[in-house]
């Protein structure tokens, strides 16, 4: 394997050219290569690759887990598609996975869980304070494979959703959340880094803790690092 592993990064097609240029950038700086997969699912898309970051976007299907539409929704389908397939062969593989936004949320659905569909009808205390600088208080469960990643307990992010993870998927663990008490961070054990985080940690490459969690995914992806 490379020095420099190779990242699947699911993304939307067409849209503004800010947000494969971040993923692309925090990234090379946590020292691999990517690849940006977009739908409809392609046959080989993985083939090669060491590591799969499942990446924001529009809103997931409430078909996929049982919800209700909301009025706000910009849905994909052909790229829920894509992500499913792509989660399923990365987790067939054993292959480290990161999912962010809508990531976190699409890991959680692949497991079998659900989402909240309006995180401002669901929590009505929560204001609309959608920002891509770290302004939002979050706690990270101690002891947790993210607390250990991050190397702290409590941090501020961004916070750019509308929706979030409710009923946990099989086998997640909820390990951060906000003041709010929405879920930020959820992770799988006993196999290769499996973490979904709700803030968007590739426009947050500056931040040392930020650093660590991207370097930590990079440096499984090259090395076949277990969580426990």
């Amino acid at each position: 394997m490379s020095s420099r592993p190779l990242i699947a990064v699911t993304e939307s097609r067409g849209g503004k050219p800010f947000m494969p240029f971040f993923n692309w950038l925090s990234l090379a700086l946590a020292g691999a290569r990517s690849r940006r997969i977009t739908a409809p699912v392609r046959p080989g898309n993985l083939a090669g690759v060491d590591g799969l970051l499942v990446g924001g976007g529009e809103d997931i299907d409430v078909e996929l887990y049982g919800g209700t539409p909301v009025p706000v929704e910009r849905i994909d389908p052909e790229r829920d598609d894509m992500e499913l397939t792509a989660l399923d062969d990365a987790t067939r593989r054993g292959l480290p996975i990161l999912g962010v936004c809508r990531g976190s949320q699409m890991l959680n659905v692949y497991h079998g869980g659900s989402l909240h569909e309006d995180i401002y009808t669901s929590f009505a205390a929560k204001p609309r304070d959608r920002t891509v600088f770290p302004k939002m208080p979050v706690t990270i469960a101690e002891g947790s494979f993210l607390a250990r990643t991050l190397g702290r307990t409590d941090l501020k992010v961004n916070s750019l959703h509308h929706q979030a993870v409710d009923r946990l998927g099989d086998g997640m663990i909820e390990v951060a959340n906000d003041e709010f008490g929405i879920v930020q961070g959820i992770e799988r054990q006993g196999e290769r880094f499996c973490v979904g985080v709700q803030w968007h940690p590739e426009f947050l490459f500056y931040h040392p803790a930020q650093r660590r969690l991207l370097k930590a995914f990079v440096q499984a992806a090259r090395q076949g690092t277990v969580q426990s």
